[in-house]
């Protein structure tokens, strides 16, 4: 058996956070994976600006309700779900991430908690585990399943190391630079592609 095994933000969805500063003309909180690997170094830092900023769950929420999955994704998607068992492994949280997971036709997810003070304010988060997304391919192999991953960003690269084959997907030239030794998809019927001849690959 196979299962696939993908980054949200980035590969199915625009990244939420970007919509958030977008929206509110806070361009501190346009950061992402991209570009700060820590990423207990990145969600310190958008807590903070939200509190300096007075900006609360609703606000954040609004921006992910906003959103739409990225061009073709839900087509990708689909295909994929006829070829392959789909997790999404992500590094946001249930909180935000349902409307758009609905537009997808509500795939299996594994990402994260936030903490919601009585009067909105975020207050914190919760990792499901640490390493989450290596632990997901390493459980997912520990069944005798065959992984491959996709993903768009540092954060993503335990994931595609462990898997049996990977993929970035449209990733900066920072991260393609950092670990050239992982294979570059740069449109949907690449990755396609890449998934297809992987399941053969893989047996």
């Amino acid at each position: 058996m196979h299962i696939a095994c993908l980054d949200f933000e980035g590969v199915l969805v625009p990244e939420i956070w970007v919509g958030l500063a977008e929206r509110t003309g806070v361009e501190e909180l346009k950061a992402t994976t991209r570009e700060i690997p820590d990423y207990n170094e990145l969600m310190t830092m958008r807590l903070r600006i939200m509190a300096e900023r007075g900006l609360k769950f609703a606000d954040i929420m609004a921006a992910a309700d906003s959103l739409e999955p990225l061009p073709g994704a839900r087509e990708f998607l689909d295909w994929l779900r006829s070829e392959y068992q789909v997790a999404i492994v992500s590094d946001t949280f249930y909180e935000l991430a349902m409307p758009l997971v609905r537009k997808l036709g509500y795939p299996m997810m594994l990402c994260h908690r936030l903490a919601v003070g009585a009067d909105g304010t975020l207050t914190g988060y919760r990792l499901r585990q640490p390493d989450p997304k290596r632990h997901a391919v390493r459980g997912f192999k520990s069944m005798q399943y065959k992984v491959a991953a996709t993903g768009d960003s540092y954060n993503d690269v335990p994931m595609l190391q462990e898997a049996d084959r990977s993929w970035f997907f449209c990733p900066p030239a920072n991260v393609v630079a950092d670990y050239p030794s992982i294979a570059v998809a740069r449109s949907y019927a690449e990755l396609r592609a890449g998934f297809a001849a992987a399941k053969i690959e893989l047996g």
